[in-house]
Order: C-alpha cells, then sequence, then structure tokens
C-alpha cells in the first residue's frame, strides 16, 4: 500500500461525526467545529441518523457552508451505519471520525492527524486519558471486551472502544462494508486494521463529561460486541475458535473414558461423543481456514487493485 508523507498536496482530511437526536449538543458544538475547520481548510461530513428530534432543522440552517456536507438518513441505520455512509462518501486522503455529543475537544483533531502524519500510520486511535470514570455497567463491558479481545487475537491498544480514531481513507472504505451498523463498528473496525498487518497507533486525547442529551451506549452493547468480535476472528482466524474446542472435547473425552475403561466396562456413549464432536471441529476450522484464505486473498486483490488504480491516476 502506498504511504502519503507528511507536507504533501494530498494530506487532506475529512471529519465525519454521526448523530441521533443531537438537537442540545449541536448547537454548542457546530459553530466551533465550523471555525475550527475553516482555519485548517479541512472538510466535515455530519450524519443524521434519522433523528426524531430538532437535529435536521438545526442542521439545515449550516449546510450554506461550503467545507459542510449533511447527509441525512430517512431510517435510523446505526451508529455504525452512520458511520459507514460518511467514510464511504469521504473524497479526502484522511477521514477522522468522532462523536457528536460535545464530548471531544477539536483541538485534538489537529494533534492526531499530525501525529498519523508523522508516524505513517494507517490508523490513530485516541486514547482517551484523565477521563471521568463512566456507568459500572460501560466499565464492566469495556473490560470484557477487552479481555476476550486480548485471548482471541493481538491487541496492540488499549482503548478499543475509542470512537475518536483517524484512519487512512483508501483503507478505511476497503474495511467498513465489513464491519457492522452496531455501535461495535468502532472496535471492529479497528481490529480488522490490526490483522491485516497495518500499522495502528494510538494517541492520548482528552474528553469532557456530556453535559447535554442522553447517550444511546447500553450494557448490551457489549455482549452485541462480544458477537462481532467472535464474528471477525471466524472471519480471519478461526483456528482460534475451532482448535481450542477441538481439543477440550478431545481431552474431556479420554478424561472421561480412562477410568472406565480401567473398570473393563469398554467404551462409553459420552467420551465417544466427546472426541467424535472434537474431531468434527477441527475439520470444521480446516475448512473454516480455507474460506478465511479466500477472504483474506479477496481483499488483498482489492487493495493492490486500489493502488494500482492510484498509480495510474498519478502517471497521466
Amino acid at each position: 500500500m502506498k504511504k502519503t508523507v507528511l507536507g504533501k498536496k494530498n494530506s487532506d482530511l475529512t471529519i465525519v461525526i454521526p448523530v441521533y437526536n443531537e438537537q442540545e449538543s449541536l448547537p454548542g458544538l457546530l459553530p466551533d467545529l465550523i471555525s475550527y475547520c475553516s482555519k485548517k481548510n479541512w472538510k466535515f461530513i455530519i450524519v443524521d441518523d434519522g433523528s426524531t428530534d430538532l437535529t435536521r432543522k438545526i442542521l439545515s440552517k449550516y449546510t450554506h457552508h461550503p467545507l459542510m456536507r449533511v447527509i441525512s438518513l430517512k431510517v435510523n441505520q446505526g451508529y455504525g451505519g452512520a458511520l459507514k455512509t460518511g467514510i464511504m462518501n469521504t473524497k479526502t486522503t484522511y477521514v477522522l471520525t468522532m462523536d457528536g455529543d460535545g464530548q471531544h475537544n477539536l483541538e485534538d483533531i489537529g494533534k492526531v492527524f499530525k501525529f498519523l502524519l508523522e508516524k505513517n500510520a494507517d490508523i490513530v486511535v485516541g486514547k482517551r486519558e484523565g477521563t471521568f470514570p463512566g456507568s459500572w455497567g460501560r466499565e464492566i463491558g469495556k473490560a470484557i471486551i477487552r479481555t476476550i479481545t486480548r485471548v482471541l487475537m493481538p491487541l496492540p491498544i488499549h482503548d478499543l472502544n475509542s470512537g475518536f480514531k483517524c484512519y487512512r481513507s483508501e483503507l478505511a472504505q476497503i474495511y467498513a462494508p465489513l464491519c457492522p451498523n452496531s455501535m461495535a463498528f468502532s472496535d471492529i473496525i479497528t481490529l480488522i486494521f490490526i490483522n491485516q498487518g497495518d500499522l495502528v497507533l494510538e494517541y492520548p486525547i482528552s474528553i469532557k463529561p456530556r453535559l447535554l442529551g442522553k447517550s444511546t451506549i447500553r450494557i448490551n452493547t457489549a455482549f452485541d460486541t462480544i458477537m462481532e468480535i467472535i464474528s471477525l476472528v471466524m472471519m480471519f482466524n478461526p483456528q482460534k475458535i475451532f482448535i481450542p474446542l477441538s481439543a477440550l472435547c478431545v481431552i474431556a473425552g479420554v478424561v472421561w473414558e480412562i477410568p472406565i475403561f480401567l473398570q473393563g466396562r469398554g467404551v462409553s456413549v459420552g467420551s465417544t461423543l466427546a472426541i467424535f464432536s472434537g474431531l468434527l471441529f477441527f475439520s470444521m476450522g480446516l475448512l473454516a481456514s480455507q474460506l478465511s484464505a479466500i477472504r483474506m486473498e479477496s481483499i488483498s486483490r482489492y487493495k493492490k487493485k486500489d493502488e494500482e488504480d492510484k498509480l495510474k491516476i498519478n502517471d497521466r
């Protein structure tokens, strides 16, 4: 994949902000955002995810700005669906996603973007530091997600759940369709970058407490994310799931059978079923690995084709 170095003309940025029923937060966020982006000449896309309050009316007052684009979805697609829409409509080399609840500091945009350019990274995750504690349910959910993720795959970053991320657009647009439309989007797209061997880094950011509006994150979000992570592992590295299951079943079957066999009672149905299940899981793992290899090759070909197309354009 071709890298863009610091200082070139196409080192530009689009900021994507999904909003849903943020009529209370937007009046305080938008003027500052417009002023900040105007100074940097950065574009920004606001995706209204089918809001049912006055969000759309508030956004309509700012659509005249040349750097701003508002995309209004007729039906609520979910946090991930709104982010996908914004990312896929990005025309710049880089894209940064942040929340529309006013909790993120605009100054961190420039810091994270500069860090990505300096390190030539593919994605930089905004690591929330010195933040106020969230609800016990959310904190438990985050801890469960991090623990399960580290068991199933390498995790070189800490704040996997952060919605403040700066991406290389071409990669984000390739990976976004593989991600869910739910809140798990932020976790899953980062894990895809990691699994694809892209350079994933973190940079500390600050965050403010939500003063207006209500958060849509609930404890069940953690369980949805865990299921999505398991699905992702099944997609890219299914042996992580099937090999432990296979070994567990075979070991359980052997341990179950040993005392029965020593007593001269033959082979039990339970141990036979357990061992057979282990062999079945192993076979399923081999098949799933072949399908995973096909998916990986498909993504690699898409990335290669995307790079070749860009080289042809640059050569003209």
